[in-house]
């Protein structure tokens, strides 16, 4: 019967711990997200390296039926090498991923590629009441069941300790 006391009282520890790691960045992304860059942002080498990332994609994309370039399963794989070619030679230069240079690239491959892929007219309305209640309510339960627990632990702190 000690076992579910015992739990109970390493449970907040437990919870510090990850709370922790996650803080870190050490849950999700290794330690590679905790470290800044050292070396100053080369934007003179990432420009310069920049357009063979942009040829690759357009040599890909003339395998691509134009009138397929608005459909994005089409290109998706020549898509995505693209992007992590452009992220490749950013960090080769020391240089943040997307920066604003980065981005004015892509833009422009954007332009070039993709300037009559305009969607209709989306109309936008709001979900059923159900789900909508569902996705307000359960953010505030369970900031209502923390701040309860907080309470509570706070006033049974001889128990927990």
């Amino acid at each position: 019967m000690e076992a579910p006391g015992c739990c109970r009282r390493h449970l907040p520890v437990l919870l510090l711990w990850v709370n922790g790691l996650m803080t870190l960045g050490l849950a999700g992304e290794g330690l590679a997200g905790a470290h800044q860059q050292t070396r100053p942002c080369n934007e003179s080498l990432m420009l310069e390296k920049l357009p063979a990332c942009g040829k690759y994609f357009e040599e890909m994309m003339k395998k691509v039926d134009s009138k397929k370039w608005c459909n994005l399963t089409e290109f998706i794989k020549y898509y995505d090498i693209f992007t992590q070619c452009t992220e490749h030679e950013a960090f080769y230069a020391s240089c943040f991923w997307p920066n604003p240079l980065v981005e004015g690239f892509i833009t422009r491959i954007h332009k070039q590629f993709f300037l009559n892929c305009t969607s209709e007219d989306v109309l936008w309305e709001d979900p059923p009441d159900e789900i909508l209640i569902t996705l307000i309510l359960i953010p505030v339960m369970l900031t209502c069941a923390m701040i309860t627990l907080v309470v509570w632990c706070s006033k049974r702190s001889d128990i927990l300790a």
